[in-house]
């Protein structure tokens, strides 16, 4: 499916729930709706690559996205997934500066997008916008703090260990147990923890062989959370630590 463009907005498709815009009046949102370049991306498609000089904001309306950069021999570091009611492409609009990062469509998307300018005018009529846009700058601020303590202490398969307990709930049918369920992707679970999606599943196919942990269909349990914890910690003697 390749992304197609118009001015015109979808039927069925609104900006009334993008959450930047929760506190507007529908007047007010109808104004910024007009302004939008109504766009449809089917999965897979590239919807800006980093480095590109684009300027706009988008806002999801519909599907999903996910923000990638790639290493120097070319694998993929998924960074997050972006669902719909969020926005994204912020960071050019109010520095003129290239995109930091590339943006793909994981299922078939209805974004809708402002002009720099727009966005800005928008920044400058509604208050409560911009102060939604500081706090999601503040929370990608405290975000990225973690990310870079977490890359410079940890390795690459124990940030995927801590996500698995960051995940893991107790079983409710078995006392005692712990699972993860719905397991998300091995790509989200590499955008939570900062890695590559190859790494994550390493150390699932790790874990697993070990028993571990135990894969049935969309649920992972965990057999030995004490041993996940450890895991955690250090590094498993006789295993090489991941740097990516």
């Amino acid at each position: 499916m390749s992304p197609t463009s118009s001015p015109h907005t979808p039927n069925n498709h609104h900006l009334n729930d993008i959450d930047l815009f929760a506190d507007l009046t529908p007047e007010e949102l109808a104004d910024i709706q007009s302004a939008c370049q109504w766009q449809t991306f089917g999965s897979g498609d590239d919807i800006f690559t980093k480095s590109s000089t684009s300027r706009d904001v988008f806002f999801v309306v519909a599907g999903r996205v996910r923000i990638v950069n790639f290493s120097l021999t070319g694998r993929e570091v998924a960074y997050a997934e972006v669902g719909a009611g969020a926005c994204f492409g912020e960071l050019s609009a109010l520095d003129g500066k290239p995109r930091s990062a590339s943006i793909v469509a994981l299922e078939d998307c209805v974004l809708a997008s402002l002009a720099p300018e727009a966005f800005l005018d928008v920044l400058r009529k509604f208050p409560n916008v911009g102060l939604r846009v500081l706090q999601k700058l503040a929370a990608m601020v405290r975000s990225a703090d973690e990310r870079i303590m977490d890359l410079a202490t940890l390795s690459a398969y124990q940030r995927v260990y801590r996500k698995l307990l960051d995940l893991a709930r107790p079983d409710p049918v078995r006392e005692g147990s712990w699972l993860i369920y719905p397991l998300p992707t091995q790509a989200k679970i590499a955008a939570q923890a900062s890695t590559t999606r190859e790494t994550v599943a390493r150390v699932l196919g790790q874990l697993g062989a070990e028993e571990i942990v135990e894969r049935k269909g969309k649920t992972l349990y965990v057999r030995d959370m004490e041993q996940l914890s450890i895991l955690a910690e250090r590094v498993a003697l006789g295993t090489t630590p991941e740097t990516n």
